[in-house]
């Protein structure tokens, strides 16, 4: 089964709704703010951190405008200095490849490795947009099903008010 497949079966067993939006391949968040002109509610960034010992991963998923303050939310969850992971541990714990970085990718995470930080304006839009695990597509769905799927994953995660550089 394809990633996106798997990621579409996964919300229909739960009931939740959702849009999808193909596109090109999308890398980077300037090239999707050339496909994303005409979606409804937040595009988010999802962005796959590491402690500095490698015993915690963390998928935090913020407004893709919003330029995170890595050094502050260390002292937020509290751990060790943290730095992006690796395409290896990327693919390790979340079955994802660089640029399709997503909280779907959580189905994959079987022994529930990743804790996931969401900063709470996702849950003010009236959307929420992310990749089905591949970058040629995006997903529209209302926060009140992405918490649901994040409930459904048992992934620990939590929603707060995440720093941004210059705040």
């Amino acid at each position: 089964m394809k990633a996106a497949e798997k990621v579409f079966a996964y919300l229909e067993g739960l009931g939740i709704k959702y849009q999808t939006h193909n596109h090109p391949p999308i890398f980077t968040i300037d090239d999707a703010n050339q496909h994303w002109r005409n979606l409804r509610g937040m595009h988010c960034k999802n962005l796959f951190l590491r402690d500095r010992e490698g015993k915690k991963n963390f998928l935090v998923v913020v407004d893709a405008s919003k330029q995170v303050d890595l050094q502050a939310l260390r002292r937020l969850i509290p751990c060790s200095k943290l730095s992006f992971g690796s395409p290896e541990r990327l693919q390790k714990f979340l079955g994802l490849t660089p640029g399709s970085v997503s909280p779907f990718g959580l189905i994959n995470d079987e022994n529930r490795e990743v804790k996931v930080i969401v900063d709470a304006d996702c849950f003010s839009a009236e959307f929420v947009n992310f990749h089905p695990n591949t970058n040629t597509a995006t997903l529209e769905i209302t926060p009140n099903d992405f918490e649901k799927f994040l409930n459904s994953t048992k992934n620990s995660w939590r929603k707060m008010q995440i720093p941004e550089l210059g705040n």
